[in-house]
């Protein structure tokens, strides 16, 4: 930081050492409310203005986590500091003022129009500039320059982001500086905080230490304030508590894992329940099988697939019911599902198919059965898959300020948590039991749920009553 600068904001100590350290990949986990965007942003202006002084161009970009960060970083952080750098330098530099503008970003697509974003801008007389994005792989990869996330933990598709921007910036001698408060270890800023390198330079910055160094915060009122014990200790204490945002963490999920779950050939022949989450658009869809073993429900097969026909989605659902003897099945009936319900209860029984409509305390009920399962080990799903970990995990508690808690998916999954939403219609058609059916035989007429292998053939060309299972029972 240059000698020029220092009357005219007095940065603390802990924000110093950050702006001095000129190393260049450089990560920063800072509190709320101790000033790591301000101090990011004073390092990026100033060094923009010391190559306005020098005859060299400065180029940075900002990627926050959404299109409104962005502007509140342009807006209330480089805007202030440009204007406070001019008064200062301005005897020294010629050219004239920098200018603030507002553009359009545009990313080439493989399919369709190009994908078009929110720019703000400030550009110096010398070709500097500082640019402010929202962050996502298109704009990721579209810059050669030094660069900042901000936030970076709460970027969805963070590892996207990374898979694109970090090969552009390693191709020259560009500046990384990330910057976030904790949110869960299922992120690639949990990764960069913790893996064991010496090419990060780290500072961490917790509430204690920011107000010991002369922040000036009144700790208690900010923890009563909050009234969250878990995000106290994420959001000022920087606690790695999965548990505090994530609704499984991986812990809770590794220890229902199994090798012989998610396998269709290892069926047993026993009571199935069924979860199907309804695609729409570019989401999955799902459905996952559950098989009662005792008091465990064996996840036998979860089919996962994205942009298929809803003649397609009929298809994969009736051939999962000649397989299993599904008891009772679960859909997601909110909004486009109406149809794919109303079909499978004619095709399939509505005893056994049940449309659920997705609110906040529905959804928090079937997620609560869910995670209660999974404490108790009552539940085993496939081991090793990756993709179905981090949909699992991707859920995220949050409670608002009326004190209701709700559930969010977190967007750094494949899909909008599609797997997970099926899992709980699963554990929660298994919560309600099996159906009790009573009827009364006509004299000389066969039942209707005679065995499959005395069915006749319409009802055998949609699974019969219970599909083909395995055998009899």
């Amino acid at each position: 930081m240059s000698a020029p600068f220092a009357p005219v904001v007095n940065f603390l100590p802990y924000q110093r050492k950050w702006i001095e350290d000129q190393s260049r990949f450089k990560i920063g986990m800072f509190s709320r409310q101790t000033g790591k965007t301000f101090t990011t942003g004073g390092e990026c202006a100033d060094d923009c203005f010391q190559g306005w002084i020098e005859d060299r161009r400065a180029r940075w970009v900002i990627l926050s986590r959404g299109e409104r960060q962005a502007a509140e970083m342009m807006t209330e952080v480089i805007k202030p500091f440009t204007k406070a750098f001019y008064e200062v330098y301005n005897t020294l530099l010629k050219g004239g003022e920098p200018v603030f503008s507002e553009g359009e970003f545009r990313a080439p697509q493989n399919k369709g129009p190009d994908a078009v974003y929110k720019a703000l801008e400030v550009g110096f007389p010398n070709g500097s500039r500082i640019t402010a994005l929202p962050a996502n792989p298109d704009t990721a990869r579209g810059f050669s320059a030094n660069v900042i996330l901000d936030e970076f933990a709460f970027h969805a598709k963070s590892r996207d982001i990374w898979a694109a921007l970090f090969p552009v910036i390693s191709k020259g001698q560009q500046k990384l500086r990330v910057i976030s408060t904790p949110n869960g270890k299922g992120n690639k800023f949990y990764e960069l905080m913790t893996a064991e390198d010496s090419v990060w330079s780290r500072h961490v910055v917790d509430i204690y230490e920011a107000v010991r160094q002369g922040l000036v915060r009144d700790i208690d009122m900010l923890r009563k304030g909050m009234a969250d014990e878990d995000a106290w200790a994420q959001e000022y204490e920087l606690k790695w508590l999965d548990e505090a945002s994530s609704w499984l963490d991986y812990d809770l999920i590794s220890s229902v894992e199994h090798p012989a779950a998610g396998l269709p050939g290892l069926y047993q022949g026993g009571p199935c329940f069924v979860g199907v989450d309804i695609a729409a658009r570019n989401d999955l869809f799902v459905i996952w099988v559950l098989e009662l073993v005792g008091d465990v429900l064996w996840t036998r097969e979860i089919i996962a697939r994205r942009r298929i026909s809803f003649a397609e989605q009929d298809d994969l659902l009736a051939q999962v019911m000649r397989r299993y003897r599904v008891v009772r099945l679960r859909m997601d009936q909110t909004g486009m599902g109406e149809k794919p319900v109303e079909d499978a209860r004619r095709r399939h029984g509505e005893d056994r198919v049940e449309g659920v409509l997705f609110s906040a305390a529905i959804k928090l009920d079937m997620a609560t059965s869910m995670k209660e399962r999974f404490q108790d080990r009552r539940v085993r799903i496939p081991a090793g898959d990756p993709v179905l970990r981090a949909d699992l995990h991707s859920i995220k508690s949050q409670v608002g300020v009326t004190g209701t808690r709700r559930l969010i998916a977190d967007g750094d999954s494949d899909g909008h948590a599609d797997r997970f939403w099926a899992g709980a219609l699963g554990i929660s058609a298994a919560e309600l039991g099996e159906s009790v059916y009573e009827y009364e035989g006509l004299p000389g007429a066969r039942s209707r749920y005679a065995a499959p292998d005395q069915d006749d053939d319409d009802e055998e060309a949609t699974g019969g009553r219970w599909g083909h299972g395995g055998g009899t029972w």
